[in-house]
């Protein structure tokens, strides 16, 4: 079922103060309530909500507010709720004329709220969030022409540089770079030298440090083994090739 209209009712409370008073006018969040175009939000998601049978749903207002504060501050749903029960800002900002002391939903709302507007509406709604502040003169269009970003908190596909993965990926790196120069190598370690790399990881992972030292050894030795195949064979190097040969030398003697 659709969400609850807006609760206008006209009753003034004479011994509570509504939030207007009690806040400052010029922060962020409520020059920007003020901005957005709340009713927006209803026309956008309204079609989500075609069911006439059902509870009710929660007002769009406090939704967007909720969803849209959740990404600013980069929150969970739990903290987001019991934040909003302590600020009078964010209370302000998602339509509230009376400070409130509960909860404004049950987190598993924000959850639903998510899965009926998909991820599509979610960039939605901060996409309008920011064309309001800009519309506003609350951001510069100079602050949108570039994005940083944390890179802390990205993931990375970077592996532990240990002594066996180097070693064995430079021989895999050498013969690949042998092969596209046509050189025939005696023997390219490829299938031994895979299975050695993982069964020193076990090892290590046991914490059984000779056999994971005799698994490197192997890696060392095929390695070299490989190196001075390529300086046999190779004749003319091309330059590609020369600096593969030389990273290897170098790796080889660094895992030493």
């Amino acid at each position: 079922m659709g969400p609850k209209p807006a609760d206008e009712r006209a009753d003034h409370d004479l011994f509570r103060s509504e939030l207007l008073n009690l806040i400052n006018q010029r922060h962020e969040l409520v020059r920007l309530a003020a901005l957005i175009d709340w009713q927006a939000f209803e026309a956008e998601w309204s079609p989500e909500f075609v069911s006439t049978t059902g509870r009710p749903a929660l007002p769009t207002r406090l939704m967007a507010a909720l969803l849209y504060l959740k990404h600013v501050y980069a929150l969970s749903d739990e903290d987001v709720c019991e934040g909003w029960r302590e600020n009078p800002y964010w209370q302000h900002f998602s339509g509230e004329r009376y400070f409130q002391h509960e909860l404004p939903c049950d987190p598993s709302s924000l959850v639903r709220w998510r899965q009926r507007i998909g991820e599509a509406g979610c960039e939605w709604l901060l996409a309008h969030s920011i064309e309001a502040a800009r519309k506003g003169g609350v951001i510069k269009r100079q602050s949108l022409e570039h994005v940083v970003l944390d890179t802390t908190v990205q993931p990375k596909a970077i592996a532990h540089p240990t002594d066996s993965r180097l070693l064995n990926r430079a021989r895999e790196q050498l013969v690949e770079a042998a092969q596209d120069a046509g050189i025939d190598l005696r023997q390219s370690y490829a299938r031994v030298g895979k299975a050695a790399e993982h069964q020193a990881g076990r090892y290590a992972h046991a914490k059984q440090y000779r056999r994971m030292q005799r698994e490197i050894r192997k890696l060392r030795t095929w390695l070299g083994r490989v190196i001075r195949d390529v300086q046999r064979k190779a004749g003319e190097i091309g330059a590609g090739l020369k600096a593969k040969l030389g990273s290897s030398q170098k790796t080889g003697k660094i895992a030493r």
